[in-house]
């Protein structure tokens, strides 16, 4: 799919937010471990900066996957976004160890280490809350106008970083106001297997594009719905598809009949290819034509 300039624009914005903003949390949480210790919000600042990491990743992606195909890469840059997706998954996979790990011992701990500045951490917790909130906005904004998966991917991304953060906020009111402090630690494992999970599926997804696996199932049997009934077309055979990044690329033969006009056949398969397009956007299309054989 070809982004207008606007659309484009659009999309580097919202790639330049979500690095602006985890680097901004990336900061203010580390001054709230600081001050409070709490493995919870050690949780949500490891998942902080793994965002960092993973926005940089997303946004030198988005920039790279729209360049124009050239004469070395002739299907486009877009595997640029699988490649970027499968470092960000093995580096979630090792933060959601080492924070289940610590927050394993700290619960094996006969003297767990006390909190401390509850106060200050909630605060900046909760104005972190807020910050994500605000950036999942823009770019469900942004992902509704352009269809950039990137950016939708991002969004959900962060709308799934709400709970750790809720979570801290919840474990440091609890350690404050009633001296539980183990819910600290245990916010920490449920962040943990969240984030092991989330990688689980992006590095799963990256992986399955990179080895050229087929579209989804419903998208294949919606294209060859639309060649099946479309006028002129007398049957089809060997659809292929395969995925890169947001892109999905589509083989089709078709069958026309031999005894019209190469101009007429042509026109076909333009007509035919327009439409595949404008029901899956993110489609490249290759139609081949073949004679119709009774």
């Amino acid at each position: 799919m070809a982004y207008s300039n606007q659309e484009q624009r659009m999309n580097a914005s919202a790639g330049l937010a979500s690095v602006g903003t985890a680097g901004l949390l990336v900061a203010i949480k580390a001054w709230a471990l600081w001050q409070t210790g709490a493995l919870s919000v050690g949780a949500s600042l490891a998942d902080s900066a793994v965002d960092l990491v993973i926005s940089a990743a997303g946004l030198v992606a988005i920039l790279y996957a729209a360049k124009p195909a050239d004469d070395d890469h002739a299907f486009g840059h877009s595997s640029a976004e699988d490649l970027a997706a499968l470092g960000q998954a093995l580096i979630v996979l090792g933060s959601a160890a080492a924070i289940g790990i610590a927050a394993v011992r700290r619960l094996l701990s006969p003297t767990p280490p006390e909190l401390a500045a509850q106060g200050a951490g909630i605060a900046v917790m909760i104005a972190s809350a807020l910050i994500t909130a605000a950036l999942v906005w823009w770019q469900g904004r942004v992902a509704r106008s352009t269809g950039n998966k990137v950016v939708a991917a991002d969004r959900l991304h962060y709308v799934g970083d709400l709970l750790p953060t809720l979570g801290a906020i919840l474990a440091l009111w609890l350690s404050h106001d009633f001296g539980w402090s183990d819910v600290d630690s245990i916010v920490a494992l449920i962040a943990a297997a969240i984030m092991l999970s989330g990688a689980g599926r992006i590095g799963v997804g990256a992986w399955n594009a990179l080895m050229d696996r087929a579209a989804p199932d419903d998208v294949i049997e919606g294209i060859a719905a639309i060649a099946r009934d479309w006028p002129g077309v007398r049957g089809f055979h060997d659809l292929k598809t395969r995925t890169a990044g947001a892109q999905i690329f589509v083989n089709l033969h078709i069958e026309l009949d031999g005894d019209q006009t190469l101009e007429e056949a042509h026109d076909i398969g333009a007509a035919l290819k327009r439409a595949i397009v404008e029901a899956y956007p993110q489609a490249d299309v290759i139609i081949h034509k073949d004679v119709y054989r009774s």
